[in-house]
C-alpha cells in the first residue's frame, strides 16, 4: 500500500490541471496515489484524466460526485483514503520539487506519535516565494492555531495530516443550495487534541486564480451564509481569547443577517457576546454589501 495520498478537488479546472500532474510525475519518489474529486465538472476533466491514467506514470484514482463545493470534496476524499498519509493540492496549484520525498523523511518521525496529527510545511509562489512568513526555527511542535496566534506566522501553510485522526472527525455540513464551508472548521477540531511536526520544507506551489476562492472570499462570505456561520459558531466556542471569539461573533451576526436567521442569538454559543456583537456584525455586513454589489 502506499503510504501518502494527494488529493485533489476540481471544478472545471481541464485547463489548468496539468501542472499539478506535470509536478506529480517529477517527483523522486512516487510512494503515493493522487486522488481526483471532479466536483461536478461539465469540461472534458474526466477524458484529461484518463489520458494521465492511460499513461501509468503515477497511480490516479479519479471520482466523479454532483457538485458539493470545496468542503463537500473533502469529505469525499477523507471517506475514499485508506493510505496513512494525506494533503490535499488544489487544482491550480502544483506540488513542489522533492515534496514527496521530504513528506515521507518527515514521517518517520511521527509515525508512532499518537500527540501528533499531522506536518504542517510551506506554499510557496511560481517564483519560490514564500507564502507570508516561515516557522520560526525554534519551533518543532506546535497547534495550527498557536502558530498563527502565539508565534505569530503569516500567510497559507500545507497540512499533512494522519488519515485516521482526520477520520476520527465529523465531515464538513452540506448546506442545500450552499456550496462552501470554511476548510478550518476541521483543522481547529483537530488542534483541540493533537499538534502538528512542523517544518520550513516547501510543499506546494501556489497560485491564486481569478475564479478561486481566495480572491473571491466576500462574495463567497454572502453566498453561503450558512456555511460561514457554522464554521464561526465553531470559532467562538472554541477560540482561545477574548478577541478571536469577540471577532468570530461579529462574523457570526453578519452571516446570520445574510442568512435571514431570526434565532442567532438563541443558537449561538456564546449568546451575551453575540449580543455585544450585532452593532459591529450590522457594519461589516453593510461592507461586505458595499464590496460585493457589483
Amino acid at each position: 500500500m502506499k503510504t501518502l495520498t494527494i488529493f485533489t478537488p476540481t471544478f472545471n479546472r481541464a485547463y489548468c490541471l496539468h501542472q499539478c500532474y506535470n509536478s506529480l510525475i517529477s517527483q523522486n519518489n512516487k510512494n503515493f496515489i493522487w486522488l481526483i474529486i471532479d466536483d461536478g465538472s461539465t469540461d472534458n476533466t474526466k477524458q484529461l484524466v484518463n489520458s494521465w491514467v492511460d499513461e501509468k506514470k503515477i497511480d490516479i484514482i479519479y471520482h466523479y460526485q454532483e457538485n458539493q463545493g470545496m468542503h463537500g470534496a473533502h469529505n469525499t476524499a477523507y471517506k475514499l483514503i485508506d493510505t496513512p498519509l494525506n494533503m490535499c493540492i488544489d487544482s491550480d496549484d502544483w506540488a513542489a520539487e522533492n515534496a514527496v520525498m521530504n513528506i515521507l523523511e518527515l514521517w518517520k518521525q511521527i509515525e508512532f506519535d499518537d500527540s501528533i496529527a499531522g506536518i504542517v510545511g510551506l506554499d510557496a509562489d511560481k517564483n519560490d516565494n514564500i507564502i507570508g512568513s516561515k516557522i520560526p526555527e525554534n519551533i518543532t511542535q506546535s497547534t495550527l492555531y498557536d502558530l498563527y496566534n502565539k508565534h505569530h506566522v503569516k500567510g497559507d501553510k500545507k497540512l499533512v495530516y494522519k488519515t485516521a485522526i482526520v477520520k476520527q472527525f465529523p465531515p464538513y455540513p452540506i448546506y442545500k443550495e450552499e456550496r462552501f464551508v470554511p476548510l478550518g472548521y476541521l483543522y481547529q477540531l483537530i488542534d483541540q487534541q493533537y499538534k502538528l511536526l512542523t517544518t520550513n520544507a516547501v510543499f506546494c506551489i501556489v497560485e491564486y486564480m481569478e475564479d478561486g476562492s481566495s480572491l473571491n472570499i466576500l462574495k463567497q462570505y454572502r453566498r453561503h451564509p450558512k456555511g460561514f456561520a457554522f464554521s464561526r459558531k465553531s470559532r467562538m466556542q472554541l477560540g482561545k481569547s477574548f478577541k478571536d471569539r469577540f471577532k468570530n461573533a461579529i462574523h457570526y451576526v453578519s452571516s446570520s443577517i445574510f442568512n435571514k436567521n431570526t434565532a442567532f442569538i438563541s443558537e449561538s454559543p456564546r449568546k451575551m457576546l453575540t449580543v455585544l456583537a450585532i452593532p459591529f456584525g450590522v457594519m461589516l455586513h453593510i461592507y461586505i454589501l458595499y464590496k460585493t454589489k457589483k
